[in-house]
C-alpha cells in the first residue's frame, strides 16, 4: 500500500490512532445519559446557527474549488451550504434530540423454568466508519444520530467538501469539550473525527482497522459502495446508490401520474430517491408523454431544464408532442413567448442510460409491452433502492410489491419519499440497499445492535 500522507492531527500518530481514540471514548458514550445525549445534541444544533457566516465562508472555498474541477449542477447542489440550509441541519439536529433514546430498551423479557431473567436490550454498536461524498450535511447528521445512539464516529468525507467538513467536526468537537457533566480525561470531543487526507489510500486502511471499527456505512455512488465492499475487512452496511423505476401501467391516472413524474424527477434531483428511468405502457404511451411535455415547462419546481433520453418510439411521439405543444402555444400567443424559460432536450438513449443513476435534470425513457416486461427491466437494472408503479388496478399493484425487490416499494406514490423523517422515522444515516442489518432508511435504531442479559440466583447448569 503506497504511503499515506496525513495531515493536521493525522501526522501526529497516524489514522489508526483515530480508531484508538473512538474505541476508548465510545465506552463512555455507551454509558452516557438520554439527558446528557440531548444536551450536547442541542447545543450542536445551538453552535450551527451561531457559526453560520463561518461555515458558509469555508463551504464557499469547496464550492469555488468545485466549480474549477467542472463539478456538474448536481454534485454542486448537494455541496452547496446556506444560512438557510444550515438552518435546517439544525432544526433537523434538535428533531434527533426529541426521538425516543434506543439505548437500553428492553425487547423482550421472560423468566424461564429456572427461574433465570432473560432479557435483550438494545446497544451501541461501538464505533462507526462513515464514508461519503461530497454532502456536508451528513457531517452533522452522522454526527448527531452517532452521538445520540450512544457512538463514536470516524468521519471520511468527500475531498470536494474538505473545509466544510472541517469546520463542521471542529464545531462539534467544542461542543463536545465543553459539555457538562463529563470528566476532562474522558475526552469526548473523540465521539466525532475526521479524516483530513485527501489520499484514497487512508480510505482503505480504514476499512480494514477491524480492532478498532465495528461496522463501516459507505454513502454514495455505485463506485463509493463498490470500493468500500470490495476492500473492507469490517462488517459493511451500504447505502445510497440507485437508480430508480417508475412503472405507468396502461390503466394509469394521468392526474395522478404526470404530477408523481414531475415531483420524482425534479423536486429535486440530486438526491438518492429522483427518478432515474420512466417504463411506461405502450397502450398509455402517446396520452402520458403529450400530458408530460405540456407540464413539464410549468413544472412547480422551478426546474430549469429536463433531458429526455428516449427509446425509438418513446422519441417519435415526444417529438410529435413537442411540435404539438409549439403549435398550441403560438396558437394562443403569436409565438410571442419566451422558450428559455424551460430547455427541454430529447435524445435516443443508449443501454447505459438504463443502468444509470443521473444525479441531473436527465430522465431515460422506455416503452414496455406489459408489467411482465416492465418487472424483467426492473429486475435487470435496478439496485434495490426505490421503485414505483402507477396503476388504479390492485391486482396489478399487489403484484408489482409483492415482485420487485428493494428496499421501498410504491403504489401511486411518488419515491422522494424514502426518507427517514418522510416515513415517520425521524433523520436518517442513509438508505440501504441491502437486507442485513436494516434495509431502508437507516434511523436510530439501526445503529443499535442488542446484547442478551441473564439474571440468576445461583442457578447451574445441569
Amino acid at each position: 500500500m503506497a504511503r499515506i500522507c496525513y495531515t493536521s492531527a493525522m501526522e501526529e500518530s497516524g489514522i489508526k490512532h483515530l480508531g484508538t481514540r473512538a474505541r476508548e471514548v465510545s465506552r463512555h458514550l455507551a454509558l452516557l445519559s438520554t439527558a446528557a445525549k440531548n444536551e450536547i445534541i442541542l447545543m450542536i444544533a445551538d453552535s450551527l446557527e451561531e457559526q453560520a457566516s463561518a461555515i458558509v465562508a469555508a463551504n464557499k472555498r469547496d464550492m469555488e474549488e468545485g466549480e474549477e474541477r467542472g463539478l456538474s449542477s448536481g454534485l454542486l447542489d448537494r455541496l452547496l451550504l446556506t444560512e438557510e440550509r444550515i438552518a435546517a441541519i439544525a432544526a433537523s439536529a434538535r428533531k434527533v434530540a426529541m426521538l425516543d433514546d434506543p439505548v437500553g430498551k428492553v425487547l423482550e423479557s421472560r423468566t424461564l423454568d429456572n427461574n433465570l431473567l432473560v432479557q435483550r436490550v438494545r446497544v451501541p454498536l461501538g464505533v462507526i466508519a462513515m464514508i461519503y461524498e461530497a454532502r456536508p450535511n451528513v457531517t452533522v447528521d452522522a454526527s448527531v444520530l452517532a452521538l445520540k445512539s450512544g457512538n463514536a464516529v470516524i468521519l471520511k468525507g468527500g475531498s470536494d467538501a474538505l473545509h466544510s467538513n472541517q469546520a463542521l467536526v471542529r464545531l462539534i468537537q467544542k461542543v463536545l469539550r465543553e459539555a457538562t457533566g463529563t470528566e476532562p480525561e474522558t475526552h469526548l470531543e473523540n465521539a466525532v473525527q475526521l479524516v483530513e487526507t485527501k489520499e484514497r489510500e487512508a480510505t482503505a486502511e480504514l476499512l480494514t482497522m477491524r480492532e478498532y471499527i465495528d461496522v463501516v456505512i459507505p454513502r454514495g455512488s455505485a463506485g463509493l459502495i463498490s470500493f468500500v465492499r470490495d476492500n473492507a475487512t469490517i462488517p459493511v452496511i451500504e447505502t445510497g446508490a440507485s437508480v430508480v423505476h417508475t412503472y405507468i401501467h396502461s390503466d394509469a391516472d394521468l392526474g395522478k401520474a404526470v404530477p408523481i413524474i414531475l415531483n420524482e424527477k425534479l423536486r429535486r434531483v440530486s438526491v438518492c430517491n429522483t427518478l432515474d428511468t420512466l417504463l411506461i405502457n405502450r397502450a398509455i404511451a402517446p396520452q402520458l408523454l403529450e400530458a408530460l411535455v405540456k407540464a413539464l415547462p410549468s413544472n412547480p419546481y422551478n426546474a430549469p431544464s429536463l433531458q429526455l433520453r428516449a427509446d425509438a418510439e418513446s422519441y417519435t411521439l415526444i417529438e410529435k408532442a413537442l411540435e404539438a405543444r409549439d403549435l398550441e402555444t403560438n396558437a394562443k400567443d403569436g409565438g410571442d413567448h419566451d422558450e428559455a424559460e424551460f430547455n427541454l432536450e430529447l435524445q435516443k438513449a443508449t443501454g447505459d442510460d438504463y443502468s444509470t443513476e443521473f444525479l441531473d435534470y436527465v430522465l431515460a425513457i422506455k416503452q414496455v409491452a406489459d408489467l411482465d416486461e416492465a418487472l424483467e427491466h426492473i429486475r435487470t437494472h435496478s439496485l434495490r433502492h426505490s421503485e414505483a408503479i402507477i396503476t388504479e388496478d390492485e391486482q396489478t399493484a399487489r403484484r408489482f410489491l409483492n415482485e420487485v425487490d428493494a428496499a421501498c416499494v410504491y403504489w401511486n406514490a411518488s419515491t422522494q419519499f424514502t426518507d427517514g423523517e418522510q416515513l415517520g422515522l425521524g433523520a436518517e444515516i442513509g438508505i440501504s440497499t441491502q437486507k442485513l442489518h436494516v434495509r431502508g432508511p437507516f434511523a436510530l435504531e439501526g445503529l443499535t445492535s442488542y446484547k442478551w442479559i441473564i439474571q440468576g440466583g445461583g442457578q447451574i447448569r445441569p
